[in-house]
């Protein structure tokens, strides 16, 4: 073998190295982000027979695909359920910091409700060399880092909330032409059952699966899942992961 295909092979190899490396360092994101984007394909197919269904019931004409994916109806159907989820992890990152649950890996320590001292969490003086820089800084940048993921998600929720209501708006309006009925406003859509029960009917489910996660994994388990306790873990056992 001659030494110039010596070096390609070689090259070869440490390539295929680092995407081994990278597709194992970042499974969970690149599985649930694959899931994602084949779980809105499969709504935006399923969504716009439903539509187009509809529409003929109506006597009006079906919509092509891409018009569909730029509708109201795509849009409100898409965002009301992202607004759930991640109102689901804004309230969860916050309750969790004062509210526990005694037995369950999903909260922390019984005796550790609140937002613990900076030594517990390594922040100011007590921050380490690799700590996150605005971790032992000082006043508003340490403020506002300590609370970043919960802000972050807050935002998120509001935001697509909004969205929800600004598509949900388009999308009930457009029902309402079709009848020939009078559109409303923005606030006035806000104000009328249809908003509120997109909204509780997501809201309702997200507090309820958080709630059975919190309370199951007291005496259930899954053996090697950081969300379970150690399989011979205590039921008292309070915070601590497998």
């Amino acid at each position: 073998m001659s030494r110039a295909a010596g070096s390609h092979e070689g090259a070869q190899a440490k390539a295929g190295g680092r995407i081994g490396r990278f597709l194992r360092d970042n499974g969970l994101s690149l599985a649930f982000g694959m899931g994602f984007l084949l779980a809105i394909a499969g709504q935006a197919v399923a969504g716009r027979a439903e539509f187009n269904s509809q529409l003929i019931t109506d006597g009006l004409a079906p919509v092509s695909f891409p018009d569909y994916l730029t509708s109201s109806d795509f849009a409100v159907d898409v965002t009301e359920n992202w607004q759930s989820e991640y109102l689901q992890f804004f309230l969860y990152i916050f309750v969790t910091v004062w509210l526990v649950q005694r037995g369950s890996p999903e909260s922390k320590n019984t005796g550790k409700a609140g937002p613990e001292s900076d030594r517990d969490q390594l922040t100011g003086e007590h921050a380490k060399a690799d700590s996150p820089r605005w971790a032992g800084a000082r006043g508003w940048r340490q403020a506002v880092y300590s609370r970043s993921l919960g802000i972050v998600m807050g935002g998120i929720f509001l935001l697509s909330w909004y969205a929800q209501s600004v598509t949900g708006t388009a999308s009930y309006n457009e029902q309402r032409l079709r009848q020939l009925q009078a559109p409303v406003s923005w606030g006035e859509y806000l104000l009328r059952a249809e908003f509120w029960s997109r909204t509780l009917q997501n809201w309702q489910s997200e507090l309820l699966a958080v709630a059975s996660m919190a309370v199951l994994s007291i005496y259930l388990r899954q053996r090697g899942s950081p969300e379970s306790k150690p399989v011979g873990a205590a039921h008292t056992a309070t915070g601590v992961e497998g």
